[in-house]
C-alpha cells in the first residue's frame, strides 16, 4: 500500500493523532523544562509565562511543535501501518 493510498483511510488519521497528540505534550513538556528550568524549580509560572507565551510568543512556540508533531504522527503511522 503507497502512502497516498494510506491517506484516504480513517484509522489512519486515527492513529496519527493518537501518535502526534502524545508527541506534543512530551515535547511541550521537554522545551518547557530546557527553556525555564530554573524558573519552574522555584516556581515562577510569571516568569515562564512571560518567557514562553506573553507577546504572541505562544503562537512560535506552540506552531512549531504542533507542524513537528503531526509530522511525525504520520511518519511513525505511515511506517508501522501495512
Amino acid at each position: 500500500m503507497t502512502f497516498f493510498e494510506k491517506l484516504q483511510l480513517p484509522v489512519f488519521w486515527m492513529n496519527t493523532l493518537k501518535i502526534a497528540l502524545i508527541f506534543f505534550i512530551v515535547l511541550t513538556i521537554l522545551s518547557l523544562l530546557f527553556n525555564s528550568f530554573s524558573d519552574l524549580v522555584s516556581m515562577n509560572l510569571t516568569a515562564v509565562m512571560e518567557n514562553n507565551f506573553y507577546d504572541g510568543k505562544w503562537i512560535s512556540f506552540f506552531g512549531i511543535k504542533i507542524i513537528f508533531s503531526l509530522v511525525y504522527g504520520m511518519w511513525m503511522t505511515a511506517r508501522n501501518m501495512k
